[in-house]
């Protein structure tokens, strides 16, 4: 019998964890904004959509939680200035028709950016 509850209690505990990494959806006006998460609850990714378009803002981190890249779509496709952070460097990485446009590289004052 202690067997059977120790089984249900780790079934459930997986089961609770699993069920924090499902990417939420909330409506916000005329868009939906989704949450996007890793496997250890951080968030992941986090933007916009309208029309089952990504649209507005998009954020994505990286599992500790800090920001690693932010831009923009327009009805799905990526538009204007996109950020990359990666260890002290910044790439900046302009948009146009949703293809790359130019790639300007930086050094960063600080490795990543919070949220």
């Amino acid at each position: 019998m202690k067997k059977l509850i120790f089984i249900l209690m780790i079934t459930f505990t997986f089961g609770a964890v699993a069920q924090d990494v499902e990417p939420t959806f909330e409506k916000e006006g005329s868009k939906v904004k989704a949450t996007y998460f890793h496997t250890n609850g951080e968030v992941s990714q986090q933007g916009y959509f309208m029309n089952e378009k990504l649209d507005g803002e998009w954020k994505m981190f990286n599992e500790k939680g800090d920001k690693i890249a932010m831009g923009n779509y327009t009805r799905g496709a990526k538009t204007g200035t996109w950020m990359f952070w990666e260890g002290d460097s910044v790439k900046e990485v302009n948009f146009s028709n949703n293809k790359i446009a130019a790639v300007t590289n930086s050094k960063s004052s600080s490795a990543v950016v919070k949220n």
